[in-house]
């Protein structure tokens, strides 16, 4: 007998290898797409439907929770300067997956799992803490603590990307993450003009020996 599990998905690219464990190990999921965090709502939509269109063709059943994203901007207020990865995140996953937690108990589903435990840009132990914590307010749902990277999981993500051709961002998803993005490539590009010039300069000192 198969097993039900609520999986909040932020989106496709880190649910479609969760997904194919899951489905081969007799769990049954139900997609729970809860993410008011990702700005601007275009971004939030491209995701959404990518989402769903791939759970489609696997006949899963999605939950489409609200674009609340000012909601989401008052869970985080007085935490917007702090870095990624930082207490901002924290708060993030606590805010998302409480409301994941109360959807698996009006759902009845016992088992509760995220695919921000996939990501190579969240902290595992923020999101095991918020996951705890979150369905401490509902004792008949359980977290499943799981590092969704290992055995093989994070290789089988890349591979799902490129096969579907899934449209995949860099940064979370929040105008936060966005700034912190584009802080790194305005560095990198920054190093790379550096590189260069020191490199024509070595060129030219060789050429004048």
């Amino acid at each position: 007998m198969k097993k039900t599990v609520l999986l909040h998905s932020c989106c496709a690219p880190c649910s479609a290898a969760i997904l194919e464990w899951m489905l081969a190990n007799d769990w049954e999921p139900v997609l729970f797409y809860y993410n008011p965090n990702i700005f601007p709502q275009p971004e939030y939509e491209v995701r959404k439907n990518e989402l769903s269109a791939y759970a489609a063709r696997f006949g899963l059943r999605v939950i489409d929770g609200d674009w609340d994203h000012s909601g989401w901007r008052e869970a985080v207020r007085g935490l917007e300067q702090e870095p990624e990865r930082g207490a901002r995140c924290l708060a993030c996953f606590r805010y998302r997956l409480l409301e994941a937690a109360r959807v698996a108990h009006e759902q009845g589903i016992p088992v509760l799992t995220t695919t921000l435990a996939s990501s190579r840009w969240k902290r595992l132990d923020q999101v095991s803490e918020a996951g705890r914590w979150a369905v401490s307010h509902y004792p008949d749902v359980e977290f499943w603590d799981r590092n969704w990277r290992k055995g093989g999981l994070q290789e089988r993500r890349g591979a799902l990307l490129r096969e579907n051709h899934f449209y995949n961002q860099l940064y979370c998803g929040c105008e936060f993450s966005m700034s912190a993005l584009q802080e790194r490539r305005a560095r990198q590009s920054e190093q790379a003009r550096e590189d260069e010039a020191a490199a024509r300069s070595r060129i030219a000192e060789a050429s004048g020996r």
